[in-house]
């Protein structure tokens, strides 16, 4: 079995045009330094004020997976794939430390406005709004995160399907994190059904 993937990258529209939702994995073990390289990617996501929500877990061990299968109600590619990276958003934390996500440029009398600004601006949101924001821009770092694993060869399933408490629970997430997703990761070991889309002109119009 192969434990690396050694193909050229793939372009961006290489990518979205190949990638599909795989659900049987290859068991073998994905590099950390190609993990590492996948997430970085996926941490280059725009987000407003470059506040940047997002969190991930990297679930590889074999026993963790079990529970994590068990929570995501018995899923097959959480047991299967060599990794599961649990995605969720943290505004807690990403408030609690803006002055990490000021630009060095504006370090200083700007940078710290900046800072009161973003939470001033947050201060006025009730707790599920500022959740929803979060788990909205999530969801950008998300589309990132797919498109890296499929540049570097390797197959996701992105899943909605799993009790968020539970994976709170076991992973000892934030009460008041929010999560996008459950991504399956690995070699895949099916094809995959071929795109089926709705041609251009049925999704967007130009004024």
């Amino acid at each position: 079995m192969s434990t690396a993937v050694s193909t050229p990258l793939l372009s961006v529209t290489e990518a979205a045009e190949s990638r599909r939702s795989i659900r049987k994995y290859d068991p073998a073990p994905i590099p950390r330094e190609q993990l590492r390289e996948i997430l970085r990617v996926a941490g280059l996501a725009p987000s407003p004020w470059n506040l940047q929500p997002w969190r991930f877990v990297v679930v590889e061990d074999a026993v963790t997976k079990s529970k994590l299968q068990e929570a995501a109600y018995g899923q097959a590619q959480v047991g299967t794939a060599p990794a599961v990276i649990v995605m969720y958003s943290d505004m807690t934390d990403a408030i609690a430390t803006v002055e990490e996500t000021v630009h060095p440029g504006m370090r200083g009398p700007a940078g710290d406005k900046a800072a009161a600004d973003i939470r001033a601006t947050f201060a006025g949101y009730g707790d599920a709004d500022r959740a929803a924001w979060g788990y909205a821009e999530s969801n950008i770092a998300l589309g990132f995160l797919l498109l890296a694993a499929q540049a570097h060869g390797y197959s996701t399933s992105p899943m909605l399907g799993f009790n968020p408490d539970a994976v709170k629970s076991l992973l000892s997430l934030p009460g008041d994190a929010r999560l996008p997703a459950l991504v399956a990761i690995g070699i895949g070991a099916e094809a995959g059904f071929p795109h089926h889309r709705h041609s251009l002109d049925r999704i967007a119009r130009f004024v």
